[in-house]
């Protein structure tokens, strides 16, 4: 199996470094395609600016100034041989849970979806805490799971949206499918001001989980548990389209 690896905190961030480090263990080749910094928040945006530039590590990790999806799609598509297209793309370890609505705007969730046309179902993974001490947990639960992609039935373009709790590996209850919760609003943009006057605008944290009962992603997790939940590219609202084009119908 030939694997992708990318992430959104950056091609020096400790969680894909312990990621590739597992992952090596079985496949045939595991490729890093990286952000040369942070874009955490970054979603699916693609750089259409200007051109991108790859720089290549001592590590033998490549970085790419640009977006999480940029990675992803060089690494698919423009920077290795056909010999050496993935089969999967593994997005993480993400430092902080990407939980319920985080999925909007994560990264790691994006670079995941970026690799949606490879042959097997893409995974994000994220370790449930903004200081998180046990990478090694997430890196070997995400190594078992892609020794068994192979035969996993699932539909086309389907992404795994994987969250771990921050405990050593032995603590971890077991792992539970999940569907995604919500949270409530976020808090109001903190204003501040530069030392020039200039009124600038911090984005404040995402809100309290609103809806994380039993069989959310945020349950799982609380309770000590993997949350596993398959996303679907796409987004059509089917159960509202008979309804939508009632309203049509009414405006002629």
């Amino acid at each position: 199996m030939h694997i992708l690896i990318s992430n959104d905190d950056g091609v020096y961030a400790p969680g894909l470094a312990a990621l590739a480090k597992a992952l090596q263990k079985d496949a045939e080749s595991v490729c890093v395609v990286a952000p040369d910094r942070n874009r955490s928040g970054a979603s699916n945006s693609l750089t259409l600016d200007r051109p991108l530039e790859a720089h290549t590590h001592d590590s033998g990790f490549i970085s790419i100034n640009g977006t999480p999806t940029d990675c992803v799609h060089l690494g698919v598509s423009g920077l290795f041989s056909a010999e050496r297209r993935p089969d999967v793309v593994v997005s993480g370890i993400n430092a902080g849970a990407n939980l319920g609505d985080d999925v909007i705007y994560s990264g790691t969730v994006a670079a995941a979806m970026e690799g949606r046309n490879c042959s097997l179902p893409a995974i994000a993974v994220s370790l449930c805490s903004f200081h998180p001490k046990h990478f090694e947990t997430a890196a070997e639960i995400v190594r078992e799971l892609v020794q068994r992609l192979e035969s996993l039935v699932l539909a086309p373009r389907t992404v795994l949206n994987v969250n771990v709790p921050d405990l050593p590996l032995e603590e971890i209850k077991g792992i539970h499918v999940t569907r995604l919760g919500h949270r409530f609003a976020g808090e109001a943009p903190v204003q501040t001001q530069d030392p020039r006057g200039r009124t600038r605008y911090w984005i404040a944290g995402t809100g309290e989980p609103a809806d994380s009962g039993p069989g959310t992603d945020f349950y799982a997790v609380a309770e000590g548990y993997v949350s596993i939940t398959p996303l679907q590219i796409d987004m059509t609202h089917y159960s509202g389209m008979d309804n939508l084009a009632l309203w049509l119908e009414e405006m002629n």
